[in-house]
């Protein structure tokens, strides 16, 4: 899906950097190479997805994200929602989770 850009505010960038993952990163992230898959569901009343990839450094960055309704005529803005370096355990569990699904 296209974007026409981020809607950050007050209630959604300090929950992104207070993981360390700068906004330049997440938003440099979605103009790369990136596995983005549904999240799971659960409290909430809106579809989220989660978003995979690596930094300029490698670090492998894992961003929670919704869709925002862009102005009129405009794509929808992405909506980060939460985002931080992933683990090594976590990268390894999405490889094989990616695999599993381009077999089946």
């Amino acid at each position: 899906m296209r974007s026409s850009g981020f809607d950050w505010d007050a209630g959604n960038w300090p929950k992104c950097g207070k993981h360390g993952v700068s906004r330049q990163d997440i938003e440099a992230l979605f103009d790369s190479v990136v596995t983005i898959v549904p999240a799971p569901e659960r409290m909430r009343n809106e579809v989220r997805y989660i978003a995979v990839g690596a930094n300029a450094d490698q670090r492998n960055i894992l961003v929670v994200f919704t869709f925002r309704q862009g102005g009129e005529g405009r794509a929808p803005l992405i909506r980060p929602i939460s985002a931080r370096y992933m683990r090594e355990k976590e990268r390894r569990y999405l490889e094989e989770e990616i695999a599993r699904s381009q077999n089946r």
